[in-house]
């Protein structure tokens, strides 16, 4: 029987992760050992020796599929931005990239198990690691599947550097065919990958977030003499402005900052006939 413990084992002598410290030992009959020297014949050893190194390069890919239901968006990291515009290197992520397209994952930990060929995406990933001697990961993965009508969209940006994907839902079957609602919703996530928004709407800024941003604004307020008893007046004052800036509803419209994300979607939710809600969106900042 293979134990926890002894999985845990060969994970301190190798530094390889837990499955595949699971399956050495599965292929070894449990001999610690031997599944140390099963890893080393895969190079998985010299894969993880590299995994200290600092891997903050790499390429930020999306993938929809055909009817735009469904949307993911990785971060795959290097070392350094010389491989990460390596063709090479490029057809790796697209190869991650396509293969978690198609599959069912969810969550990271599932991205990282799905097969491609007949090892997992996280072997694959310590393969190309082997090969072109830098430090490589899958650091991020998410994925959206459409909950009602309308339709997910996803923005690259900077060759990379920069990945969007969003929702924006509809109530009527034929509204995300419209070119009025395609465009609202490419306009959103160019201005998502610019505004870099910390969250939807206000409560989806943690509590940690804004009391740091009032301790900060009462710090500047004490040394620049203003009474104590105004302070806190003054403080929810500035918080009113931070939330402007760092919620997307609220955020001034990049194109026009005269209008907000909010009453941009209400805008257009007039024109072509239907109530248009932006359920959820995520960016990834390359190393962020």
């Amino acid at each position: 029987m293979i134990t926890a413990s002894l999985v845990n084992e060969l994970r301190k002598k190798t530094n390889v992760g837990m499955m595949e410290c699971k399956k050495a030992l599965t292929e070894t009959n449990g001999d610690l050992d031997a599944a140390v020297t099963y890893l080393r014949e895969r190079g998985m050893m010299k894969a993880a020796a590299k995994a200290d190194r600092e891997a903050s390069e790499g390429i930020i890919a999306a993938r929809l599929s055909g009817d735009g239901k469904t949307g993911i968006l990785i971060e795959v990291n290097c070392e350094t931005d010389f491989v990460s515009r390596n063709d090479n290197y490029v057809a790796f992520v697209g190869e991650i990239a396509d293969t978690l397209a198609a599959s069912s994952a969810k969550t990271l930990e599932e991205a990282l198990a799905v097969k491609i060929g007949d090892i997992s995406v996280e072997d694959f990933v310590k393969a190309k690691t082997l090969e072109l001697g830098e430090n490589m990961r899958l650091r991020k993965f998410e994925r959206f599947d459409l909950q009602d009508g309308g339709a997910i969209a996803q923005y690259i940006h900077m060759g990379g550097k920069v990945g969007v994907l969003l929702e924006v839902s509809a109530s009527n079957g034929d509204t995300a065919s419209k070119e009025e609602f395609r465009d609202l919703v490419k306009d959103i996530t160019l201005h998502i990958a610019a505004a870099a928004p910390k969250g939807l709407s206000r409560d989806e800024i943690t509590a940690d977030i804004i009391e740091a941003e009032k301790s900060v604004y009462r710090a500047q307020l004490a040394a620049e003499g203003k009474p104590e008893a105004m302070i806190e007046k003054i403080v929810e004052g500035k918080i009113g402005k931070f939330f402007s800036e760092a919620v997307l509803l609220e955020q001034a419209f990049v194109k026009d900052p005269e209008t907000s994300i909010k009453k941009l979607v209400e805008a257009k939710a007039k024109e072509v006939g239907d109530t248009l809600v932006v359920k959820r969106f995520v960016r990834f900042g390359l190393g962020e």
